[in-house]
């Protein structure tokens, strides 16, 4: 599902599973204990969070979802996925997506949740985050993180609503990237931003960006307890929506 590696004391991991790097909850888990080590590890300075050959990642492995036979077995999904992705989003050290290839929902939503991103430079990656047009909205973590990483509401609501798979100088003009970089330099540059805000005297960055984003876990975590969110996820048994998820699904075995 992963790749593992450490190159200068940064933990790299290539997301690679099948054509696309979909993500599955067994890629959000190996993902999961890498961020538990780089925080327990002095050794370790952060992560670059990357994908193999053409792909960044497609989002979540839709196998998993068009086979989610009953609500419980969903919500239990999604619980999980969760905490995950806060996890991954309140990592201590520095987390730079280094975005190889196409970029898409899931794909999107653990990229924004990395503290900078990184696109490679070519006319031909996508970017996006399509959900709104087979029927799925984004959970409470989710869609937070994705605010978190926009600049103003605006932006927010347009990535959101429209729907729009763009181009990495499109994504830089908006604010989805921070800069652009040819395929040569995409890892290296990564590396340096970690390099860059870790190796500095008493590791400052890990104090300020706790204060940077602790606001906004605390309130995912609020959310997730109080409001009644799970309901939202019937939809994933609603048999439009599961019509949609197997004819994507095929369109994307068709490409294979």
């Amino acid at each position: 599902m992963i790749k593992e590696r450490v190159e200068d004391g940064i933990v790299i991991i290539t997301l690679s599973h099948g054509n696309t790097n979909s993500m599955t909850l067994d890629t959000l888990r190996q993902i999961d204990a890498i961020v538990k080590k780089v925080n327990e590890d002095d050794a370790l300075k952060g992560i670059v969070l990357t994908g193999e050959g053409r792909f960044f990642s497609s989002g979540f492995h839709l196998p998993d979802f068009i086979g989610f036979q009953t609500y419980e077995e969903t919500i239990a999904w999604f619980e999980e996925e969760e905490q995950l992705l806060i996890n991954f989003f309140t990592c201590d050290k520095p987390v730079v997506s280094a975005i190889n290839g196409h970029c898409a929902a899931a794909g999107l939503i653990w990229s924004c949740a990395a503290d900078y991103r990184i696109a490679k430079n070519h006319p031909k990656i996508s970017l996006g985050m399509s959900e709104i047009k087979i029927g799925l909205a984004l959970s409470i973590a989710q869609a937070k993180v994705v605010r978190f990483a926009l600049d103003s509401d605006r932006t927010y609501r347009n990535v959101m609503f429209f729907g729009e798979m763009m181009n990495p100088e499109k994504a830089l003009e908006i604010g989805m990237v921070d800069e652009l970089v040819e395929e040569d330099q995409l890892i290296e540059r990564a590396k340096q931003v970690v390099t860059t805000w870790i190796d500095t005297p008493n590791r400052p960055f890990i104090n300020i960006k706790k204060l940077m984003r602790q606001e906004a876990a605390d309130a995912i975590r609020t959310r997730l307890e109080n409001e009644p969110w799970r309901e939202a996820f019937n939809c994933f048994l609603k048999p439009e929506v599961r019509g949609t998820l197997e004819f994507v699904q095929s369109m994307m075995d068709g490409k294979n």
